[in-house]
């Protein structure tokens, strides 16, 4: 009996120190310029507007908490009514912990209506050995509605002399596009990370993988991608269908794959990227 109350102790102390976070902001044109509407925020995630612009605005999330560990949960809710214009960014790379238990849940929902644009850029996000989290993406757009949309993940802090050999990382993205799924996959990988990252047929030995979604995309655009691949410094493959074009990334380290995302984001942006991701 002692056992079982230490260990429900144990449980109920680890419960009570988890972190849970909570941002949701809606951005609507008022005069021409978009503003801020409704923004909550609950929980270790804070939203910021660092500067004022012409006619878009700027957002950066923090994480008071420092980063994520097991049983962490955490939601994110951006609406960008119509017209309005909205680029988000995070002020660092998040880092995912080690969990002796459950996985930290990570929510996304993203939805832009019609003539609206959204850039969801966070910086990276690095898993430490161990790590279990899972996140979920569902994006809503309109027709006419546009999106640009990085997400970097890095598997353990190589340049520190750390990988990740042992985890569970499942990542679910849903995107309809005038009310019609156009794309849907779920990356699973649990157990032996490391050495599924190994394969010749998973990663080769990369360690640092990343999507680049662009939305509306065509052949145009893929060739125009496609013509800086000189300059990549890891594997990159660029394609288009269903009026959207994709670039996905496999890298050595997290360095050419920060190098090789900011050239495909510039060419498909055509505007500088966030003035955190050059510092």
């Amino acid at each position: 009996m002692a056992f079982t109350d230490t260990t429900l102790a144990t449980s109920q102390t680890f419960d009570a120190n988890r972190a849970v976070g909570v941002v949701a902001v809606a951005v609507r044109v008022d005069g021409g310029v978009t503003r801020r509407g409704a923004v909550q925020e609950a929980g270790s995630l804070r939203v910021r507007f660092p500067s004022p612009e012409q006619q878009g605005l700027s957002a950066v999330l923090v994480n008071t908490a420092g980063g994520i560990a097991g049983g962490d949960r955490f939601s994110i809710s951006l609406d960008v009514q119509a017209g309005a214009r909205l680029t988000l960014t995070t002020a660092a790379a998040e880092k995912v912990y080690r969990s002796h238990g459950p996985a930290a849940q990570l929510d996304v929902t993203l939805k832009v209506a019609s003539g609206g644009h959204l850039a969801w850029l966070p910086q990276e996000t690095i898993l430490f050995d161990r790590a279990r989290a899972e996140r979920k993406i569902d994006i809503d757009l309109a027709e006419d509605a546009s999106l640009l949309l990085s997400e970097m993940v890095i598997f353990g802090r190589s340049a520190m002399g750390e990988t990740m050999q042992h985890g569970r990382f499942v990542d679910r993205w849903r995107m309809r596009r005038g009310g019609k799924l156009v794309f849907a996959e779920t990356v699973r990988l649990d157990g032996e990370i490391g050495a599924l990252l190994a394969r010749p047929a998973g990663a080769k030995a990369g360690v640092a993988i990343g999507t680049a979604l662009i939305v509306p995309g065509d052949a145009a655009l893929v060739e125009r991608l496609r013509a800086a691949a000189d300059t990549f410094g890891a594997e990159v493959g660029i394609s288009a269908w269903n009026g959207f074009a994709m670039a996905r990334f496999c890298a050595q380290n997290a360095a050419k794959l920060r190098a090789d995302m900011m050239t495909v984001l510039g060419r498909a942006a055509g505007r500088a990227l966030p003035r955190l991701w050059l510092s």
